[in-house]
């Protein structure tokens, strides 16, 4: 029976997060057809929602250590400059995602070397009839965005495979280790998630991350919020916000009966000017009397 708490089960997902990232990375060293590196000028990732954010994951992951371009397209249409030198991903877990079926088919008519990523559905039927690559991702797991490693290691280990990115296994290695001493301190009553959470409560999150890297975080956690919580929350990555939308803090006595939470995502891999900007932004916040909870990012690499 569902906790009353979790009604979707999304606690059982999280805790078989393990599982999941051990078996995505086991499979997805079968995958075969790929293109060879020498024939990839950049590489295109399609995808939409629970799946599109395994795009996310892989261009901030990837970029730093990829000597090609990598490109995350969300919706309808495929990037003008993709050709047969592109190497194009189309992830959708339900393989039934119009968007990604679309600009995937666009990218196939234009010669593109194409993965999917999926359970099945149409994308895997089309794949086929494009000689595409195919990795299927396991169909038992509840829902795209209980399936964030499912996603997004398969995207990785094709990378490596081709020779784009170097060493993925030490990566996934260390990020295994973070997510089962993670998962251990969930299940012995350690962690601080449930505390963060009945802090924010019924307040409207606005979640800021640093750099490419806490910007996906932003992203996700607003996500996850949006969709399992089915509340309104907002992300936006620094130092880009300090542009413009921090213009609209400290400007109007009314922002202190705003009933928001700002929650700060840092983690090892931010610009050193960073760290400055934070706390720009949190002491601005507290002055409109809007509290702040900082989260600090654990494990060995950017993966973890």
């Amino acid at each position: 029976m569902q906790s009353p708490i979790d009604s979707l089960g999304m606690g059982k997902a999280l805790l078989d997060l393990p599982r999941q990232i051990e078996r995505s990375f086991d499979e997805s060293k079968k995958i075969s057809g790929l293109p060879d590196a020498a024939k990839v000028d950049q590489v295109v990732i399609l995808g939409m929602g629970g799946s599109g954010i395994a795009g996310d994951i892989v261009k901030a992951i990837a970029t730093p250590l990829a000597r090609i371009p990598i490109i995350v397209s969300k919706g309808y249409e495929c990037p003008t400059f993709v050709s047969s030198r592109t190497f194009v991903v189309a992830a959708s877990f339900s393989g039934d995602t119009e968007e990604t079926l679309e600009a995937a088919g666009a990218a196939s008519e234009r010669g593109a070397q194409i993965m999917a990523v999926t359970c099945g559905g149409k994308l895997q039927g089309a794949a086929e009839n494009w000689d595409g690559s195919i990795h299927l991702v396991d169909s038992l797991i509840p829902m795209p965005r209980c399936a964030v490693a499912a996603m997004s290691l398969p995207v990785l280990v094709a990378m490596d495979l081709i020779g784009l990115i170097p060493d993925v296994e030490t990566e996934v290695q260390g990020l295994l280790r973070t997510v089962r001493e993670r998962c251990n301190s969930i299940r012995d009553g350690l962690d601080t998630y449930r505390s963060i959470a009945q802090k924010i409560g019924n307040k409207t999150p606005l979640i800021y991350g640093g750099g490419d890297l806490g910007q996906v975080a932003a992203t996700r956690l607003k996500n996850q919020i949006n969709e399992n919580a089915k509340i309104p929350a907002f992300s936006n990555v620094l130092p880009e916000l300090c542009h413009n939308e921090m213009a609209g803090w400290g400007s109007s006595s009314e922002m202190a009966t705003v009933n928001m939470e700002v929650v700060h995502l840092r983690h090892d891999y931010e610009h050193p000017r960073l760290a400055a900007r934070f706390d720009f932004n949190e002491s601005v916040a507290l002055t409109d009397r809007v509290e702040v909870t900082t989260v600090n990012a654990q494990g060995p690499s950017a993966l973890a």
